[in-house]
């Protein structure tokens, strides 16, 4: 089953491009990576499927329903974990997680229980007697107390420490195990790289490559660096050559071509050292950038 499915969708702020004719596909039961830097277009396609703006042209569908039209019927059963959150002054936590559990057929308070245990959250604290991070925390259990069948995710990790971060991903995890769906977006790609099972690259609002998280560390792509007695950086200035760095008697590079050519280059001359390994994500994702 296709859980999010959007077609050529579109949206421009006035003249200002948002996205511009975005098709994606996310399968049941998959942690979906979307990534991209600031400014691709990652936030206005999360706010389109949640019917918090609306589209130019083009279409979304959640569970095979129209954002818009089900849009009310849809939410219910997606939880959202915005980049930044905004709470009521005076309340406390544990007011904030009940109040937001009532929109919910459901008893949520063994989840919430639970959850605030596990992220170190103190429920009778005032909201805003938290910090950034402990607000983050917040936001990260009330996306969640309603065990969604899709989990929306923007930016979230942003303002948590390394070790908050972990047990975030743990979560992330067990509810994904447990049968939820996973839309991740973060412009930093180790997270991807460690959660998710298939990613999208936005830039300047389009799509550019869809592919598994594997196979953007596949053959196609191979990280080269070599020690030589004479640098001639211009032999290597080629097309398939990216991230070319030479100095001193050292070269390195990320390379996607036919590697019998970049081969035939390298033989030709003194090489002291050599080594071919796969390059990051990371990399990979600076290199359709450039």
């Amino acid at each position: 089953m296709t859980v999010i499915k959007t077609e050529k969708l579109t949206k421009y702020y006035g003249k200002s491009r948002g996205i511009i004719d975005v098709d994606l596909a996310v399968n049941e039961g998959e942690i979906f990576g979307f990534i991209g830097p600031n400014g691709a277009g990652k936030s206005t396609t999360i706010r389109l499927l949640l019917s918090l703006i609306y589209a130019t042209s083009g279409t979304a569908r959640i569970f095979g329903k129209d954002c818009v039209d089900l849009g009310h019927e849809i939410r219910s059963e997606i939880g959202y974990r915005p980049s930044e959150v905004f709470y009521y002054d005076g309340m406390k936590v544990k007011e904030l997680l009940n109040y937001s559990a009532s929109f919910y057929k459901k008893d949520c308070s063994k989840k919430i229980n639970e959850l605030s245990e596990i992220m170190e959250l103190d429920l009778e604290r005032k909201i805003d007697d938290l910090s950034y991070g402990n607000k983050k925390k917040v936001g990260i259990v009330q996306g969640l107390l309603h065990s969604p069948k899709l989990i929306i995710l923007d930016e979230p990790t942003s303002g948590l420490d390394p070790l908050m971060q972990q047990k975030f991903f743990d979560i992330i995890k067990l509810e994904n195990q447990k049968g939820a769906t996973v839309f991740f977006s973060s412009h930093i790609l180790s997270e991807v790289q460690k959660l998710c099972d298939r990613v999208a690259i936005i830039k300047e609002g389009k799509i550019i490559r869809v592919d598994k998280v594997d196979n953007m560390n596949d053959a196609h792509y191979k990280k080269i660096s070599f020690v030589t007695d004479k640098i001639e950086k211009e032999d290597f200035e080629i097309e398939g050559v990216n991230e070319l760095k030479a100095s001193e008697n050292k070269v390195s590079f990320i390379y996607g071509g036919d590697l019998n050519k970049i081969v035939k280059i390298i033989n030709s001359k003194n090489i002291i050292d050599l080594t071919i390994s796969e390059p990051t994500l990371e990399e990979i994702f600076m290199h359709y950038y450039k």
